[in-house]
């Protein structure tokens, strides 16, 4: 077969192969571009993740005991810093490569210090000795010198202290301190100490200073008679010799990972080298670290959202796929003069698919090939999907020819009879594509999912469903038609039959399935991006049932007062939080032998007044609201654990609890799962209504306030509870002393975002905007050619209709009435299909990771009725567009002369 006539086809038939050729570039840039986009948000969300982690939960770190000196040892310090070359060079590559930055110390344990400044404030101190190499280049001194790297035996030992800890403790540069030695049994403060510098860090977000304790900070005394606790920096030639007499010490090296060295594709082979790292432990060396627990929560959101975007990727192929075999019937209609002619002229039964493979040759791999490049060119890492991409390659190029091969071959013959019967084959089809779809479904929810990265079945069962739906959909809809062509045949006027009439006899099976498919893919993104948003709108209520939480310590109880006060602040409710606490029998306090339980109490009706104007989703259970005064045991919403506790105890009628030292009689009055302002892991919990309490000595005091209102000022709020907190601290006739930190404000606006942001979200609002936008624009085009498939047959009746005196307004009454049960339908089922698949496939999905554990259900959504209406629009007024312009190119009395159908 001649390579030049193949290529005067394909010019000849230019229009076609553009189609496919531009139809198999776009599948090929999904396919090498789509997986690009992925690995960079996966990397990016990674990195935010990380970023949002506290410092321990993104270090390695290794240490030991406290260890003495041998014997004639020297240089100690020194010797164990080189293990910190050692530790990392014997990691798992996974983990050697992701190492960002590494720090060494050397520690003495904490000992008590006297000195004339610390009395002069009564303060009883213990000390840290610490070196740590690279302090001198990540701070600045603001006074003194930094200890001299030789120590001289007998000299006071160096120290050098940040400026805050040094102002808090009362010392200065020159400073002269005791210290005791910490060999056992000595207890006494001999060893000599001299403060040589102040320092202050360049950046206290280095993690230099993240070892614990800081030095940096005082850590605040626990209680009464307990000490402050601080750290110094010495030179490692004064530890040494510590070492030498005989006092322990303690080395660590610590390493911080970096996401920048972290492969998101990689994640489930670095945390099994963590977990390697743990049971690999070099003795008598200790490992602490928390980085698998971050990297186990971006991994599950990371598998659930390509779990998600494989579903979505497998509607959008599928719907490509569609319009190609779509594209190459068209073509092969168009052309069934000329394979028919060949036929007639001695050729074999494949010489028109031989004929129509040497065309494809020509065009589908280059425009494959082309498809792939220019997905290269998407920044990201790639994926491993050369082979998919090969193999799409290969289907889409014998496409054509296949569509040659089963072309009937002859005159178009009458398909327009409304009662024609279909074939037996057509009906076997049919009925296998149904239960095969029933078969898919039922298997997928007893089955469940498949470890692995993509879940053949679960990427079938949509696009098995929605082809399914509009089997169904086909042979159904030409039945009302019917009805409505028979009362339309009844009325004065030819447009509402003729129009109903050529409606139920089109023939637009193909057409119409691609149409399903693209927008089902499209509805269900709507539908479970709407989910997702409602359950994350859920569980931000759950923690700020309101507008804003102030959290604090113990704010006394005209803080609400205080808030109510504020510019924008409606409704203030105090809440009480008792974690831990086990219930008794009695007002003495025996213990019942249950576990522990949070006691919280609310004001109830404040609470419900709160809720109401915040315009949250909770409901506040008839048990809170008693009101005060009543007499026997408080009314109490417990867990079931809790409940379950209680009875078999035979509490569940009277028992007792503390709260703030003061022991109060319950009753349970209610059960419940969860409750607002706890968190969704706590499943032992009691809650009471603070309203009701009966009248004590000294009544409970609030330890947080909820407040609801408009164009709230955070600081303003934290403000006002710092002062409810110094109130309740400095008010009473025994006065507590200050506080390290003051309350905290959490609003609602704050904590939804940031149950939104992060992980690997980036990863799923891709996919629901691309699932979304590619199955509307999908969707349309394959509405295109609905209307192209039957547009000679109905331009040819409209010439006739329109030399018997049809007028335009007419016409496009007649083109409305004709397309709008076609558009109507497929827009219809493909909506349904997609609102029902979420039911379906959610609780398999684990969406919970990206709600903070929170179950993601599916609701009706107004909106979302409101967008299928407007969709519909769109597509009938698209369909009629895309009508008018083809009748345009085609010159209706060309048509009518003609009389050809191809």
């Amino acid at each position: 077969m001649s390579i030049g006539a193949a290529i005067r086809r394909v010019r000849a038939h230019g229009g076609q192969f553009l189609l496919l050729a531009m139809l198999t570039l776009v599948v090929s840039l999904l396919i090498s571009g789509v997986p690009r986009v992925v690995n960079r948000l996966a990397e990016q969300g990674l990195r935010e993740h990380l970023a949002g982690q506290p410092a321990a939960m993104r270090d390695l770190t290794y240490s030991t005991e406290p260890l003495t000196a041998a014997p004639g040892a020297t240089k100690l310090v020194e010797a164990y810093q080189r293990e910190l070359d050692t530790l990392q060079a014997g990691m798992p590559p996974a983990v050697r490569d992701a190492v960002a930055q590494r720090w060494y110390l050397a520690e003495s344990a904490e000992q008590r210090v006297t000195g004339p400044h610390l009395a002069a404030k009564n303060l009883l101190v213990h000390l840290t000795l610490r070196t740590m190499p690279g302090v001198p280049e990540a701070s600045r001194l603001t006074e003194g010198r930094w200890p001299e790297e030789r120590w001289g035996a007998g000299q006071p030992v160096q120290v050098a202290l940040n400026t805050d800890v040094a102002r808090r403790l009362n010392l200065s540069v020159g400073s002269r301190l005791n210290m005791a030695t910490g060999r056992p049994g000595d207890t006494t403060p001999r060893l000599p100490l001299t403060v040589v510098g102040l320092f202050e860090p360049i950046d206290r977000s280095d993690g230099i200073w993240d070892n614990l304790p800081s030095a940096l900070e005082v850590v605040e005394p626990p209680g009464d008679a307990q000490p402050f606790i601080a750290v110094g920096l010495v030179s490692a030639d004064a530890l040494d010799s510590q070492a030498l007499a005989g006092v322990p010490l303690r080395f660590s090296w610590r390493y911080r990972m970096g996401a920048d060295g972290i492969d998101a594709r990689k994640l489930d082979q670095l945390i099994d080298s963590i977990e390697q790292m743990k049971r690999e432990t070099p003795p008598r060396r200790n490992l602490v670290q928390g980085l698998d627990i971050p990297l186990r929560e971006f991994a599950a959101a990371l598998t659930a959202a390509r779990t998600l975007l494989a579903v979505i990727a497998a509607g959008v192929l599928a719907t490509l796929a569609g319009l190609v075999a779509l594209a190459a019937a068209l073509s092969t209609r168009r052309r069934r003069e000329e394979f028919t002619l060949l036929r007639a002229r001695g050729g074999s039964a494949t010489a028109g698919a031989r004929r129509s493979l040497a065309e494809s040759l020509l065009v589908i791999p280059a425009a494959a090939a082309a498809g792939w490049l220019l997905g290269t060119l998407v920044p990201g890492p790639p994926g491993n999907t050369w082979p998919i991409a090969v193999a799409a390659a290969a289907l889409l190029t014998v496409v054509l020819p296949m569509a040659t091969l089963v072309a009937p071959v002859g005159g178009p013959g009458r398909r327009d009879l409304i009662r024609v019967r279909p074939s037996a084959r057509r009906l076997t089809v049919e009925v296998f594509v149904l239960l095969l779809a029933a078969l898919a479904a039922v298997l997928l929810v007893r089955r469940g999912l498949t470890p692995g990265d993509v879940d053949p079945l679960l990427v079938s069962v949509p696009v098995l469903l929605a082809v399914a739906a509009a089997v169904l959909a086909l042979r159904a809809y030409p039945w009302p038609l019917r009805l409505v062509s028979r009362l339309a045949a009844r009325t004065r006027g030819s447009v509402a039959f003729l129009g109903t009439a050529r409606a139920g006899r089109s023939v637009v099976a193909a057409p119409l399935v691609v149409v399903v498919l693209a927008i089902a893919t499209a509805a269900f993104c709507a539908v479970v991006a709407t989910g997702i948003e409602a359950s994350r709108d859920r569980t931000a209520s759950r923690t700020v049932p309101g507008d804003a939480l102030i959290r604090g310590d113990r704010l006394a109880p005209d803080t609400g007062d205080a808030l109510e006060r504020l510019p924008g602040v409606r409704v203030a409710a105090p809440v009480l939080d008792e974690p831990a606490q086990r219930p008794a029998t009695d007002a003495v306090g025996t213990e019942a032998r249950m576990d522990a339980a949070t006691v919280l109490l609310v004001d109830g009706p404040a609470l419900a007044r709160l809720t109401r104007s915040a315009d949250v989703d909770v409901t506040v259970p008839a048990a809170l609201l008693a009101p005060a005064g009543q007499d026997g045991p408080l009314p109490a919403v417990v867990s079931p654990a809790v409940a379950a506790d209680l009875a078999e105890a035979g509490l569940a009628d009277s028992a007792f609890v503390t709260v703030q030292g003061q022991r109060y009689e319950f009753r349970v009055a209610d059960r419940t799962e969860s409750f607002p302002l706890l968190r969704p892991t706590n499943d032992r919990f009691v809650i009471l209504p603070l309203q009701s309490l009966p009248r004590r000595d000294y009544d409970p005091v609030p330890t947080s306030f909820l407040v609801a209102g408009e164009k709230l000022d955070a600081e303003a709020l934290r403000r006002v509870g710092d002062e409810g907190q110094t109130r309740y601290q400095t008010g009473g006739a025994v006065t507590g002393r200050e506080r390290p930190r003051g309350v905290e404000v959490l609003t609602w606006a704050d904590v939804r975002r940031q149950v939104g942001e992060g992980g690997a979200n980036g990863v799923l609002v891709f996919g629901f905007v691309a699932g979304a936008a590619g199955g509307t624009v999908l969707g349309l085009l394959a509405i295109a050619f609905c209307v192209l498939a039957g547009a000679r047959a109905r331009g040819q009746v409209l010439s006739r209709l329109r030399t018997l005196g049809l007028s335009r307004r007419q016409w496009r009454g007649l083109l409305l009435v004709e397309l709008a049960p076609l558009v109507g339908v497929s827009v219809l089922t493909g909506a349904l299909v997609g609102v029902l698949l979420p039911v379906l496939l959610t609780p398999l999905l684990g969406l919970s990771a990206f709600t903070s554990g929170a179950p993601v259900t599916v609701a009706f959504e107004p909106g979302l009725v409101a967008g299928v209406v407007v969709l519909g629009a769109v597509a009938l007024g698209f369909a009629v567009a895309v009508e008018t312009l083809n009748n345009r190119r085609l010159r209706l009395g060309e048509v009518l002369r003609l009389g050809e159908e191809s």
